[in-house]
């Protein structure tokens, strides 16, 4: 009888902590569509921004976003994909590096943002002259995207079965030729769920492009213009501009929108490659 009782009690307690985040999260969506839909229309995404953010749209906030997260993305992409194939594949004769290396990347995976943001304006924004720009923006949140993409690389890399290996070097081919041809096509799916979790962070992010890409809300011509990332327009409309709530909401709408698309395609891409890349 005690036993049955625990049981049922912790699978209570599970469902009621699974029910109270659920509740959350569907507190606040249901908040954001209410408002956000309101300020949503055609004119809102393509229009410039007027009065400070109270009027017109984001068009030029989208553009600079874009921008920012594609210079994120073409630094941390490479990078990330060779520390993961270091680690995985070419430590096992130095296993004190790789810990080290595994150790470090848990501590920057947890570490504040604002330090990232205080980091990338000694490096890039001083040291090497970028200034606020959206080059100095993306490529600090490369550094903040890195640790979580090269720790979803590697695990993804490592899932794929050693017959694979043993396989290839049955057949001669070579050990790059295994990696690109075989091994890195079976860890697709891990390597995209690694992708889309860092460049969920990077959209979501504002301490750090504060004090790296600034603020300026027009259209940027340049990887050296400033320009002011999506999240951050967000920030200033509901913290610093009275009266502009009803656009805070409508850039929230926007950004929770692309955000569920991106991890709605991952998904489904990430279920497709499992599919191609599984054995027959």
């Amino acid at each position: 009888m005690s036993k049955n009782y625990g049981e049922s009690l912790a699978t209570a307690l599970v469902w009621l902590c699974a029910a109270s985040v659920a509740g959350v999260f569907i507190w606040m969506l249901s908040d954001i569509v209410r408002h956000g839909l309101a300020a949503l229309s055609w004119t809102f995404l393509t229009s410039a921004t007027a009065d400070a953010g109270r009027e017109g749209g984001i068009a030029p906030i989208l553009v600079s976003t874009a921008m920012i997260l594609g210079v994120c993305l073409a630094a941390s992409i490479p990078v990330g994909l060779g520390a993961a194939v270091l680690l995985s594949e070419l430590s096992s004769s130095n296993p004190l590096f790789s810990r080290l290396v595994r150790r470090s990347l848990d501590v920057l995976a947890g570490m504040p943002s604002i330090i990232f943001g205080l980091f990338g304006n000694a490096l890039f924004c001083k040291t090497l002259g970028m200034g606020f720009s959206i080059l100095s923006g993306g490529l600090t949140l490369a550094c903040m995207v890195l640790p979580i993409f090269i720790r979803a690389a590697e695990e993804g890399l490592r899932s794929v079965p050693r017959e694979y290996r043993l396989g290839a070097a049955a057949l001669g081919l070579s050990r790059s030729g295994t990696l690109f041809r075989l091994l890195i096509p079976a860890a697709a799916p891990g390597l995209l769920v690694g992708l889309v979790l860092g460049v969920g962070r990077a959209l979501a992010e504002t301490a750090a492009l504060i004090f790296t890409s600034g603020y300026v809300d027009r259209f940027p011509s340049s990887p050296f213009d400033s320009g002011r990332a999506l999240s951050i327009h967000i920030y200033d409309l509901a913290m610093n501009v009275p009266g502009g709530n009803a656009n805070a909401y409508g850039s929230t709408f926007v950004l929770v929108a692309v955000l569920f698309l991106l991890n709605l395609s991952a998904a489904r891409l990430a279920a497709a490659l499992s599919r191609r890349s599984s054995p027959i």
